[in-house]
């Protein structure tokens, strides 16, 4: 079958950011939210570390080639939005973009999207701090050079932009995975989903944008591996613009836009 057009993308993502919304509203599955939610933090976070010892791993040649580690890292971060949108974990970057069609249309309430918003963003910072901590502190991954002091550079580079420039590198951020998700509900076959995930994501790796999910791994694994970091520098230098930045990138520039092109089409 032939991928779907915009504007059935625009109906499928109604009713996907309809059922989103509904899972955090009274009387809503809010245990299995809090599950999805981890699950999509630990996923982006598995990206994270993929990405960091595959695109740090080769030094020497990255030295005379500056775009190989970013391009390294761009080719396998992509796989938590993959394991988010074919498992249909809850992501909030992603659920910035699906819940504005549905609050458009007035189906669910302003109220209800910065609920689903709160609490999918806590969740994710549960999922990829997890990840960071178990999977990756603790297991020794990052401890050996050059991953040690990679990440610690990385971290301490996160925090040392002010935070208009980290707001307007969120807004780039998901703007390219806001496009991935919208993207994806064009696929109905799984090489398709995941194709759609795979090049925008990786152009906003190779740009240098800030997603505040994988900031919600790299940071604190920074941090515990000595990155010279406060946690007020995580939150209100990094992850609080970066966050807002986000929330404009995929609410606005995708969600706003392409029901502003798209609407009356599923009014017929």
């Amino acid at each position: 079958m032939p991928v779907r057009t915009p504007d059935e993308i625009l109906r499928v993502g109604l009713e996907a950011g309809a059922r989103k919304a509904s899972m955090t509203a009274p009387g809503g599955s809010l245990g299995r939210f809090a599950v999805l939610s981890i699950l999509a933090g630990a996923y982006i976070a598995l990206g994270g570390a993929l990405s960091l010892i595959t695109g740090f791993g080769f030094p020497e040649i990255s030295a005379s080639n500056p775009s190989l580690q970013r391009l390294l890292s761009g080719l396998v971060f992509p796989i938590g939005l993959m394991l988010v949108v074919v498992l249909g974990a809850e992501l909030f970057t992603g659920n910035n973009a699906l819940l504005m069609p549905p609050l458009l249309e007035r189906r669910v309430s302003f109220i209800c999207v910065a609920r689903n918003w709160t609490l999918v963003w806590l969740g994710n910072f549960a999922g990829a701090l997890a990840v960071a901590y178990f999977m990756v502190y603790l297991c020794g991954l990052t401890t050996p050079e050059p991953y040690h002091g990679a990440i610690c550079r990385m971290a301490e580079a996160k925090v040392s932009a002010s935070p208009g420039v980290i707001f307007l590198k969120g807004i780039g951020a998901n703007w390219c995975v806001c496009l991935a998700v919208w993207l994806a509900l064009s696929g109905r076959r799984l090489g398709e989903k995941l194709i759609a995930c795979q090049i925008p994501v990786m152009a906003f790796v190779i740009l240098g944008y800030e997603h505040c999910v994988a900031n919600m791994f790299f940071i604190p694994l920074g941090m515990m591996e000595g990155a010279n970091i406060s946690m007020l520098d995580l939150f209100t230098v990094n992850l609080f613009p970066a966050t807002v930045g986000n929330i404009v990138g995929g609410a606005v520039f995708v969600g706003c836009v392409h029901y502003y092109l798209h609407h009356k089409s599923i009014r017929k």
